[in-house]
């Protein structure tokens, strides 16, 4: 993963992806869920737009309130639960409308939506709703397996070059397991605390320490 950030979620995304469609029966999602290893499917109508998604939430309200004689008042509660205990295909089963996410989205954003909503994957759509593929919460840590080399040279080329084109070969970068550490001199005080803001916004960095200084270059004026 060379690329610089910030990445999106279409570099991380899995583009295979197992999906059903409204009219799919309990049993074959169960199957499908357990050949491909997955917690949860989209649900497709049409020529692939997402409406909804199944998860195994979703499909255990049937084996939790089998043996339970419903009351009036749980029946009340739970309502949902027993509509899908109830359920035996997709339509009846899925959540919806699916939370889902664009393909040229941050990564934080796909974070802060999973957050947002307690999901741990969210289908990614195109314009139209189609599905494009799914991301879960694993690829959104795929950042953090980028190189230290690769880290070092994005921090180089995107902060101190950018900003201490004078002071830069006096600027080193080092980063070990994910930790940058930049030290030595520039001339602007200010644009130090903006260095370590962007270093820390570079994708695949776990922490940053700045020791960058920035002497005192103004004469003293001598005295009357």
């Amino acid at each position: 993963m060379n690329r610089r950030s910030p990445h999106t979620v279409n570099d991380v995304m899995t583009s295979t992806v197992v999906a059903v469609g409204l009219e799919a029966p309990f049993k074959e999602i169960v199957a499908a869920m357990k050949e491909w290893q997955v917690t949860a499917v989209p649900v497709l109508e049409g020529e692939g737009r997402v409406v909804g998604v199944v998860s195994e939430a979703d499909l255990l309200a049937k084996e939790e309130l089998r043996d339970r004689e419903p009351t009036m008042i749980g029946q009340k509660e739970r309502l949902a639960d027993y509509a899908k205990a109830g359920a035996v295909t997709a339509r009846d089963l899925m959540s919806g409308p699916a939370v889902t996410v664009r393909a040229g989205a941050t990564l934080p954003r796909a974070a802060r939506l999973m957050a947002e909503h307690r999901v741990k994957r969210l289908p990614v759509v195109d314009e139209q709703g189609v599905l494009k593929g799914i991301v879960s919460r694993s690829d959104l840590l795929k950042v953090f397996l980028r190189t230290d080399e690769d880290l070092a040279a994005e921090v180089r080329r995107d902060v101190v070059d950018r900003f201490f084109p004078v002071s830069r070969g006096g600027i080193r970068v080092t980063v070990e397991k994910g930790c940058v550490t930049l030290t030595g001199s520039v001339r602007d005080a200010a644009l130090i605390p903006v260095a370590e803001r962007l270093t820390r916004a570079v994708e695949g960095v776990v922490d940053v320490r700045c020791d960058l200084i920035a002497p005192m270059t103004a004469d003293v004026a001598p005295r009357p």
